[in-house]
C-alpha cells in the first residue's frame, strides 16, 4: 500500500512520492549585480504546528503543516537531495508561484510550467526572474508590501511557503524504473571497464555541495502568518524545463503542505527553544576563503523568465538601503558543481 503522508525526519519534509525537501540558511547577496551560487550554512530547524496546539495561532492550527524560524533579511534556498523518483513539485510564497508567477493552483501546468522537476532540479534559491537566474529568497514581515505575494497580488494574506507534490503516472513510473535499471547497468558495465587490472577503486568523496555546512562543502491570516517571502540579490542559477509530457505526471498532488515563517522571538515563545544564531556576516565568510558555487547541467533547458515576477521590487526598496558590507568571492572561492521515517505532517484548510 502506498504511504500517502507527509512527514518529518529530522528537519527534511518528505513528501509522499519520494520528494524530499530542506530549507537551507545562507548568506544574503547583494540586491545588485548577478552573483554566485552562495553556501547552505546549516538547515532551519522544522516542527509540526500540531506539536504546539496550545501555543500556535487558532488560523495556523486550521492549516495545519510546520513551522520554521527566520530573522528579518534573513535569505534561505531549497534542497531536494534525498529525492528518489521524479516528482512535480510545485513551490509557492504567499501563494504565488515561484516558477510562473501565477496564483497557486492544485494542479501542474504548461505555457507557463509551473513546477519543478525533481531530482533533476538540485535545488532553488527564489522566484524564476531572469534568463539563467533566480532573485534570492528573503524573509520580510507581512504588511509592508515587499512580498511577493504583495507585489504580485496586491494582498498579504497568506505569507509563508506552500509546498505540493505530484508523482508520475503508474505507467510513466514504470517506463522511468526500467530506463533506471538500463542507465544504472550501462553505468556499472562503463566503471568495470575502466577500473579493470588496477584493484579495487578507493573510496571518494561527493563533490561539495551548496547544503553542505562550510567546512565540509553548499484579519486573522495576517496576525498568523507574521512571515512572507520578498527577494533579495540575483544569481546564476536555471529553473530547469520539464522533457516529459504533461500527462505523465498525476492529475491530483499526492501531498502538500504549508510551512509557516516564523519570528525568532514568537518561535522561542510558541516552542520553548532558542533560534538559530542570527546570520553569517557575509564579508566575514569571503575573507575566511570559504567556497561559493557554480552549477551546471549541459543537457538541461532553463525555463524563460516568469512575466509576473519580473518586476518585483527587492525587499531593500521597501526597507532601506542593505548596509552589511559586500567582498565578492575571488575566482579560486566559486566551486564548479558538475553535472527514517518520522511523525506525520497533519495538512489542513488553505
Amino acid at each position: 500500500m502506498t504511504d500517502t503522508t507527509m512527514r518529518i525526519d529530522g528537519n527534511t519534509l518528505l513528501l509522499p512520492g519520494g520528494a524530499a525537501v530542506r530549507f537551507i540558511r545562507t548568506l544574503r547577496l547583494p540586491e545588485t549585480g548577478t552573483h554566485a551560487l552562495p553556501p547552505g550554512l546549516g538547515e532551519f530547524p522544522v516542527r509540526r504546528v500540531a506539536d504546539y496546539a496550545e501555543s500556535v495561532p487558532e488560523a495556523w492550527r486550521a492549516r495545519g503543516g510546520v513551522m520554521l524560524p527566520v530573522y528579518l533579511r534573513e535569505a534561505m534556498w531549497l534542497s531536494f537531495a534525498g529525492t528518489r523518483e521524479p516528482a512535480a513539485l510545485q513551490v509557492g510564497v504567499g501563494k504565488v508561484c515561484a516558477v510562473s508567477g501565477r496564483p497557486w493552483s492544485d494542479r501542474p501546468a504548461r505555457d507557463p510550467q509551473n513546477y519543478l522537476v525533481l531530482p533533476r532540479q538540485p535545488w532553488l534559491d527564489g522566484i524564476n526572474s531572469g534568463k539563467g537566474t533566480v532573485r534570492q529568497f528573503v524573509a520580510v514581515p507581512l504588511g509592508l508590501g515587499a512580498t511577493v505575494e504583495g507585489q504580485v497580488t496586491g494582498e498579504e494574506v497568506w505569507g509563508g511557503v506552500q509546498l505540493q507534490s505530484f508523482p508520475l503516472t503508474p505507467e510513466a513510473l514504470a517506463r522511468w524504473r526500467e530506463e533506471e535499471r538500463e542507465r544504472l547497468r550501462a553505468e556499472r558495465a562503463r566503471f568495470s571497464a575502466r577500473t579493470a587490472g588496477f584493484g579495487a577503486a578507493p573510496a571518494m568523496a561527493a563533490p561539495p555541495a551548496p547544503g553542505a555546512a562550510p567546512a565540509a562543502p553548499g484579519g486573522a491570516p495576517r496576525a498568523a502568518a507574521a512571515m512572507g517571502l520578498g527577494v533579495g540579490g540575483s544569481m546564476r542559477q536555471e529553473v530547469h524545463q520539464d522533457d516529459r509530457p504533461l500527462t505523465d505526471w498525476s492529475e491530483r498532488p499526492a501531498g502538500r503542505v504549508f510551512v509557516h515563517l516564523v519570528t525568532p522571538p514568537q518561535w522561542r515563545s510558541i516552542t520553548g527553544e532558542a533560534p538559530p544564531p542570527s546570520p553569517v556576516d557575509r564579508a566575514a565568510y569571503t575573507r575566511a576563503g570559504l567556497p561559493w558555487f557554480d552549477h551546471y547541467d549541459q543537457d538541461a533547458r532553463d525555463l524563460e523568465p516568469a512575466d509576473a515576477l519580473r518586476s518585483v521590487k527587492p525587499v531593500g526598496d521597501w526597507l532601506g538601503d542593505d548596509h552589511e558590507p559586500w567582498q565578492p568571492p575571488s575566482p579560486h572561492q566559486v566551486k564548479p558543481l558538475g553535472d527514517a521515517r518520522g511523525k506525520p505532517v497533519e495538512d489542513g484548510d488553505w
